[in-house]
């Protein structure tokens, strides 16, 4: 059974990248109706407290995986427990190659055309044994909704990759999830341009470190250092609150159980103590019970002087016996 754990009214599926890769595949082979993961990273949890539809969309998915180390440390930090992160890319990696392994289709929407196109020609070429269903791009205006969730469901694909952003793609995953039919929803915002190798994606050392914000910022200044330095900001704060307020709570519940493991030691130390008072009451009634009070109780020393006197009587006895024979 799946653990689940919390960090600022969103819940997290508490798996690894591997776990989570294996939910999908299950539930791609076992159902055809919708099901939507969502990747939430730091940026995620701070838009949320001020747009209801995404966090409609987020409340309402199937698997909810932390997409961040930020997010992991926070949630390892109040003092739950989170395997690992996983990633976005990683997880549309992953199951790239479990639908090649497995015969399932995918579909990918977003991105620029030539981008899409590029994803698709390198797809081929990973996984030789993948299945495209199709792909578009993701420039379309709301006229084009009902058009588009047509083409996906028309296509057979078993996973839809969304690569466009937030919030867009979250809001957009759930308004049609229930026309898409595509078991495995899955928003990946710009993992497109990666994997299809316009963006370099952060090196190993920054990811751990979970500095991959600040090497994309790198990549692109411009569009994103108000984003982050915003919503960085925002989320330090928020989740330091959340995680003072959980440890403090812990604190004061461990205290609470040891008052209360306290005094119920007190309790049954005098209880016993009541149990071995009455327990001596009860045995001086028995013993007091053995001895009739109308009889009379019996002289030790006045028996034994009787019989003294009865021995010495019977032995003067004898001696006269004696003397007459002679």
């Amino acid at each position: 059974m799946t653990e689940h754990v919390s960090l600022l009214g969103v819940e997290f599926d508490a798996v690894t990248l591997d776990q989570a890769a294996q939910r999908c595949v299950d539930i791609c082979r076992r159902s055809n109706n919708s099901h939507v993961v969502m990747t939430i990273n730091a940026s995620h949890l701070c838009m949320m407290r001020r747009d209801v539809e995404l966090a409609h969309a987020c409340s309402a998915a199937d698997m909810t995986v932390a997409d961040g180390m930020p997010v992991v440390w926070a949630i390892r930090a109040s003092g739950q427990h989170m395997p690992e992160r996983v990633a976005g890319i990683d997880l549309m990696e992953g199951l790239l190659r479990a639908a090649a392994s497995n015969g399932l289709c995918v579909y990918f929407l977003g991105a620029h055309q030539d981008v899409v196109e590029k994803l698709v020609r390198v797809c081929e070429a990973r996984f030789p044994q993948l299945k495209i269903a199709g792909f578009r791009n993701g420039y379309f205006g709301p006229d084009e909704h009902d058009v588009i969730v047509d083409e996906i469901r028309a296509s057979g694909a078993h996973i839809l990759f969304i690569g466009l952003p937030s919030p867009f793609k979250e809001v957009w995953s759930e308004r049609y999830r229930d026309r898409l039919q595509v078991p495995v929803i899955l928003g990946v915002g710009g993992s497109f341009d990666v994997l299809a190798g316009f963006i370099k994606r952060a090196p190993r050392l920054f990811q751990s470190l979970g500095l991959e914000w600040f090497w994309r910022l790198m990549m692109e200044p411009r569009k994103l250092w108000r984003r982050y330095l915003s919503t960085n900001s925002e989320f330090i704060w928020l989740a330091l609150r959340e995680v003072v307020a959980r440890r403090a709570y812990a604190v004061r519940r461990e205290s609470a159980l040891a008052g209360s493991a306290n005094a119920v030691r007190r309790d049954n130390r005098i209880v016993v103590s009541e149990r071995r008072v009455a327990d001596r009451r009860i045995l001086v009634r028995r013993r007091s019970n053995v001895r009739n009070p109308q009889a009379p109780i019996p002289d030790r020393r006045r028996s034994i002087e009787r019989r003294v006197s009865e021995r010495r009587a019977r032995t003067v006895s004898a001696l006269k016996g004696i003397e007459v024979s002679a």
